[in-house]
């Protein structure tokens, strides 16, 4: 039997334990050998696609591999979050995360995943306002006069929302909440219809996305009174935010990128740099500002903690509203 001097076998036992640290190291250093996928939890041609896409071609570009985006619409993004989790840790599966991630947590019971639990964050990519708008032909000018029309006009106001559960529709709700009202949220089926009634007069409010209503504020034919980040949007920057009315309040989009937890943590800082770097890049910028948006750079420690502080929030808000899933 061979035996070894005692300093000899710690020096041995020691270079064993490095092993797999020096080999994740390696791993990282030489990824991505492959395309990465790069799942999508809504259709084509969509803004969150488009945000895909953009940040996508830009991980390309840096890597010097195929970013493939997944399309998986569906189930309010839950059959794209799902895959996600049941795909390998190996870097080469990402998913674009948004508030809808937040919400779902609360919104549905029957979820086979837990979102924080099961999906690691890589980075963050984009934050983007709603605004809140009503027809020019009602007499509010102002949120405050909003808030004194509705209680003047008891059952007469209601809110258009684009689908239950969406940003827009919890936007409505989380104002219900903070300013004491109570509108009644009418559901559509997609922000197209519901601003074609908003524009009639069959809806007297709507919180919408800013890409989409943009053209309607422009030309007139909406009022916006007020923009629900708690900082002015570079696209509408004449309009105050919101808790400028209602102290407090805050509702924002977001993307961003995260793995199947146990993805390697040298893999996500690779890919949190990367990210970083392309959200300082001006085209890049340039990108996201036509989408509505703001960068939102940060480590994935930062992401972690807004996912927790907006399902905490959206939970309080779903709760308040009683709102169940269609």
């Amino acid at each position: 039997m061979l035996k070894f001097p005692r300093r000899k076998f710690l020096y041995m036992a020691a270079g064993a334990a490095a092993l797999p640290a020096v080999s994740r190291i390696a791993q990282a250093q030489a990824y991505p050998t492959r395309p990465i996928r790069l799942l999508v939890g809504y259709s084509a041609g969509g803004p969150t696609d488009i945000t895909a896409r953009l940040i996508g071609q830009y991980i390309s570009t840096s890597l010097g591999q195929p970013v493939i985006i997944d399309n998986r619409p569906g189930a309010s993004s839950t059959i794209a979050t799902q895959a996600a989790v049941n795909a390998a840790t190996d870097g080469y599966t990402l998913i674009l995360l948004g508030v809808w991630e937040t919400i779902n947590a609360t919104l549905y019971s029957n979820l086979r995943y837990n979102f924080i639990n099961d999906i690691a964050p890589v980075a963050g990519l984009i934050r983007y306002s709603n605004v809140m708008e009503v027809p020019s032909s009602l007499p509010a000018k102002t949120v405050s006069e909003f808030i004194s029309y509705v209680r003047a006009n008891p059952g007469k106001v209601n809110m258009a929302s684009p689908g239950i559960g969406t940003s827009q529709h919890l936007s409505g709700e989380l104002f219900n909440m903070m300013s004491g009202l109570k509108v009644p949220a009418v559901q559509y089926r997609g922000s197209g219809p519901a601003l074609t009634d908003l524009i009639g007069g069959q809806v007297q409010v709507m919180f919408d996305a800013i890409p989409s209503s943009i053209a309607h504020i422009k030309g007139g034919k909406l009022r916006a009174l007020a923009v629900t980040a708690a900082s002015p949007s570079e696209a509408l920057p004449e309009v105050q935010p919101l808790t400028n009315f209602v102290p407090g309040y805050e509702a924002s989009g977001w993307n961003g990128i995260g793995a199947p937890k146990g993805t390697p943590p040298e893999i996500i800082d690779k890919l949190n740099t990367v990210i970083n770097a392309g959200l300082a890049d001006p085209t890049l910028k340039g990108r996201f500002y036509e989408l509505g948006g703001t960068g939102l750079p940060g480590s994935p420690a930062e992401l972690r903690k807004l996912i927790f502080d907006e399902t905490e929030k959206w939970g309080r808000v779903i709760k308040f509203a009683n709102i169940k899933p269609e």
